[in-house]
């Protein structure tokens, strides 16, 4: 017999029998153990270190080995005598100077008061008393807090090691104090060598894929695996099987999920219904299941996105071509839809006890799902065509510079320049000048008495092709019907401003000129412009625009620096020179008193006389054979 079962009682689980020993037999690990082995070579070890990671990934096991590395009797080694009195105390867990708490179960402030007080006594027998705290984040504040002042400075010949697999609940004090090291969760492959390892210890075959399901089955957790490899060598007869791993464990095997899978592709509800049954009448569980169709389809997902088959972490890289072709005729997006379905029913399904009813609701389900991708393919079709179709009636139109005109000529300060309308086509009633002048200067008439404008301003090249334009639109319009003069003049300076027309600012023109730079504002810029009252002029350049009383946020809105840039540019293209403005805020407008009409006062004989005919009066000198002697009147 082996020394584990050498006796009755006597016997040694796998993964205690097999737990490593030293840095070099850590699995999964190598980035901690070659961290630790360099410090205590380089002589750069602290006083407290802080294990992190998930259960079974080796956080104890690692360190008990780096307690031996630091007690051996040699003196600090990254290769400790695992044949030392000291090395073999601290693998069973009964050194004297190497003490283990668990801080689920010494939890309170009186055990750590405990630990402070024994922290100054020296170790027995080895070089350093070490404590290893498991499940440290179970610790309460208050003990926290009692061993912060000890953590950070212990004596000389005390460490600290802290294990736990939820680090967010230490506070931050206590982190601070500790250098941290995350475990990973152990691959697969890894964990399959080390299988392969205990099998051939114990005198036993495995099935490579056997031994796949097992680490696939354990999640990253070292002992977890190691624990369902004994549960499962004690259901085989000495050869172990995938068949016997799914019997043991309650799971499906990859072919069972595959066609689970195939037939919700098709959209074949009776076929999965048969599946699911079959499936459970074979020993599954419908919760466990789920479990594994929600990896099933973790693995799907990715492959339909374009993993290899390294990145499959729930099947076999065998089914890699099949779930790419069935990634392909479902769709990413149904794809997505059936692993957020499937992880809702995991959620109710652990709330319920008819975990079977939900799973066999949730398939139907999925079989009657719309084709998803077929969906979003339609819908970006469709919007790429509009795209297409409409791209050059809404892309925006580049910004284009407007250049402002120069004024060579300034009406004098007793001159009012008239609203000058564009000239008539020259078919239709061309207009005599006496010079020669170019297009872009030439003078204009106005529409209303056909006397030139006093003061003919300059005008560009294309304010005179607008120009032109407008005026042969007038035109027609005169034509159709012919207005009144007053109409006719409105008409004249409607076309002028449009057209791009010069407006020197005088006080007459403020107004006119704040009128026309409304209509060259942006309609959102125009509904704020058009809440200002009145513009006033200030002097050359300077316009002043006065709001409301009550319109203290459209003022506000205005003077923002991009509203009150545009307007400024408004204004300037109307004046033809760049203007200086100013806002100002009119006083309140005084509310009406209302007042009232004073009631005429009635004399002492009209009130007594009112009272005398007052019918309840009367009843009561009647009544009583009184007369009234006084008249008060009521407070």
């Amino acid at each position: 017999m082996s020394d584990s079962t050498s006796k009755a009682g006597d016997y040694v689980v796998v993964a205690r029998r097999y737990r490593p020993r030293g840095f070099d037999e850590l699995v999964g690990q190598d980035h901690v153990g070659r961290a630790l082995k360099n410090a205590i070579e380089t002589n750069r070890v602290g006083h407290a270190y802080l294990f992190t990671g998930a259960r079974g990934v080796g956080k104890t096991s690692t360190a008990r080995i780096f307690a031996k590395a630091l007690n051996d009797p040699t003196g600090p080694t990254a290769n400790p005598d695992n044949a030392s009195d000291v090395a073999q105390a601290i693998d069973s867990g009964e050194d004297v100077d190497v003490i283990e708490i668990d801080g689920a179960s010494n939890r309170g402030i009186d055990e750590i008061r405990s630990l402070r007080a024994n922290v100054g006594v020296r170790p027995s027998r080895s070089r350093y008393k070490i404590y290893i705290i498991d499940e440290v984040h179970m610790l309460t504040g208050a003990a926290f807090n009692a061993l912060l002042k000890t953590l950070e400075e212990p004596p000389e010949h005390v460490k600290f090691i802290f294990c736990t697999t939820d680090p967010e609940k230490l506070p931050i004090t206590v982190l601070s104090r500790c250098q941290r090291f995350d475990f990973a969760p152990v691959e697969v492959t890894k964990i399959v060598g080390r299988l392969r390892e205990i099998i051939t210890a114990e005198g036993a075959a495995a099935d490579d894929v056997a031994l796949e399901l097992i680490a696939r089955r354990a999640a990253g957790s070292m002992r977890d695996s190691q624990s369902l490899l004994e549960q499962v060598l004690s259901f085989s007869d000495g050869k172990l099987t995938a068949d016997q791993v799914h019997t043991m464990l309650g799971t499906a095997d990859d072919v069972r999920l595959h066609a689970l899978a195939t037939a919700m592709a098709n959209r074949d509800a009776a076929e999965s219904m048969k599946q699911l049954d079959e499936a459970v009448d074979a020993g599954v569980d419908a919760g466990r299941l789920a479990e594994q169709l929600l990896g099933y389809f973790r693995d799907l997902m990715a492959v339909t996105v374009g993993c290899d088959e390294t990145l499959m972490r729930h099947t076999s890289a065998s089914l890699h071509g099949e779930l790419k072709a069935l990634g392909d005729t479902w769709g990413l997006q149904t794809v997505l839809a059936v692993v957020g379905l499937i992880d809702q029913t995991l959620v109710r399904i652990r709330l319920s006890v008819y975990s079977r009813v939900l799973m066999e609701a949730t398939l139907i389900q999925i079989c009657n799902l719309p084709d998803l991708q077929n969906i979003v393919n339609l819908a970006a079709a469709a919007r790429t065509a509009t795209d297409s179709g409409e791209k050059k009636k809404l892309a925006p139109r580049p910004p284009q510079s407007r250049p402002v005109p120069e004024i060579p000529h300034r009406p004098t300060p007793g001159t009012e320049p008239q609203a000058a309308t564009p000239p008539h086509p020259p078919a239709a009633a061309p207009t005599p000048t006496p010079d020669p002048v170019p297009t872009s200067a030439a003078p204009q008439t106005s529409a209303a008495n056909n006397a030139p404008a006093t003061g003919p301003p300059a005008v560009s090249a294309a304010g005179a092709s607008a120009n032109t334009a407008n005026g042969a639109a007038s035109a027609n319009g005169a034509a159709a019907a012919a207005p009144d003069d007053a109409a006719a003049t409105a008409q004249g300076e409607t076309a002028a401003v449009a057209a791009g027309d010069v407006i020197p600012l005088t006080e007459s023109s403020a107004s006119q000129v704040w009128a026309a730079a409304i209509n060259r504002l942006e309609e959102v810029r125009q509904s704020l412009a058009r809440q200002i009252e009145r513009a006033e002029y200030l002097g050359p350049g300077k316009l002043r625009l006065v709001f409301p009383a009550e319109a203290g946020l459209t003022m506000r809105r205005c003077d923002a620096p991009d509203n009150r840039s545009a307007i400024v540019d408004a204004v300037s293209e109307v004046m033809g020179e760049r203007v200086a403005l100013e806002y100002h805020s009119a006083p309140p407008k005084p509310k009406p008193v209302a007042v009232k009409e004073a009631a005429p006062k009635q004399t002492r004989m009209q009130r007594m006389r009112e009272i005398e005919l007052n019918p309840l009066i009367k009843s009561c000198v009647e009544a009583f054979g009184a007369e009234i002697v006084r008249i008060d009147r009521p407070r």
